[in-house]
């Protein structure tokens, strides 16, 4: 009798793995297919304390393709932090209610810009795949991060040396009106 019931338990035990195992795989709707793209997916999303942005690269040369999707990868994380400054820019510049409100704000875009040129040569690669196809070309998944922090002393560091905008400058408003805008971004 002891027999049968470990040997019923074993049976019962796979069965039960197996069909966990079975649960969380999800059938795609008939007539498609799921396509898995390295290198992208939430663990490559942008949160709270990274930008990151991926992208894919493809050429007859090997060389070729990674410069692609770097290239590509740079343009979104560029077009990223852009669009998240321009919404701290806004949002600090009207919460400061200054007199000079438009001098400022084109003061900011402007150092914008250079910054976003300067930190995108300071970019981490996250994950980089290379793949050979079916019509013997290459292509490069490829996923990059820039630090959120990095940035803001970047503009910290900016921001202080403009005489025009350091008598208005506040860093502390400056870091929380950015930091509220990447709590945003990492919730969606």
């Amino acid at each position: 009798m002891k027999k049968i019931t470990y040997s019923t338990l074993a049976v019962l035990a796979l069965g039960a793995a197996f069909m966990l195992g079975c649960k969380g795989k999800e059938k795609a709707p008939k007539g498609e297919v799921e396509v898995v793209v390295p290198c992208s997916g939430p663990d490559y999303f942008t949160t709270n304390k990274v930008f990151r942005a991926n992208s894919i690269g493809e050429s007859q040369d090997q060389v070729t393709s990674k410069k692609k999707a770097l290239a590509n990868a740079r343009a979104e994380l560029a077009s990223s932090i852009q669009t998240t400054v321009k919404a701290v820019t806004d949002n600090y510049v009207n919460s400061r209610e200054m007199n000079n409100k438009e001098q400022v704000e084109e003061r900011f875009e402007q150092l914008n810009r250079e910054i976003v040129d300067q930190k995108l040569t300071g970019v981490k690669t996250i994950c980089e795949k290379l793949m050979k196809t079916g019509q013997d070309t290459y292509k490069t998944y490829i996923a990059i991060e820039l630090s959120a922090e990095e940035l803001v002393a970047s503009y910290n560091e900016r921001l202080s040396k403009d005489d025009r905008l350091k008598i208005d400058y506040d860093y502390e408003k400056f870091k929380e009106t950015f930091e509220k805008e990447m709590e945003k971004m990492g919730n969606n």
